[in-house]
């Protein structure tokens, strides 16, 4: 009774590992890329051309680079699908994330220069140096972040 129990749940756990299991671009063939989710034909005939013309990939940037149709957005499903390069599932590029830190650093510089000479045309309109210094000071303080 027992071993008819334990021998269909041993066989569904190792069903279940297998689903899972991740799947190298490096070390692939063409029927483990197209398990991938998101890899049909076209992709993985074009990954393994690759692979076979120019050796294996160095890393997800590399893969992107190489071959067409691999962008960050794709390679982000790629990844979570399970596929990996190097063993490394994809750890997202420098390119989107960046870019919207960098322009909201450009807008919160700005709103503090903004603040910093609006204050010091305060001081100026007192006379005084240390008047603008503390004008100054006081519109960075004031400065709204982010705009």
């Amino acid at each position: 009774m027992l071993k008819k129990f334990w021998l269909p749940v041993l066989a569904l756990l190792m069903f279940a590992g297998s689903v899972f299991a991740a799947v190298d671009a490096n070390n692939a063939d063409q029927a483990a890329l197209d398990s991938i989710a998101g890899v049909g034909p076209a992709t993985s005939k074009a990954i393994l051309a690759e692979r076979e013309k120019n050796g294996n990939f160095k890393d997800w940037a590399d893969l992107e680079r190489r071959v067409k149709g691999v962008g960050a957005r794709n390679a982000v499903k790629l990844s979570a699908a399970g596929l990996t390069v190097n063993g490394k599932a994809y750890e997202g590029s420098t390119s989107g994330a960046s870019k919207a830190g960098k322009q909201d650093a450009k807008a919160a510089a700005k709103a503090v220069d903004k603040g910093a000479d609006k204050g010091a045309e305060k001081g100026m309109e007192k006379g005084t140096e240390r008047g603008m210094e503390k004008g100054a000071e006081k519109g960075v303080e004031k400065a709204p972040a982010g705009k």
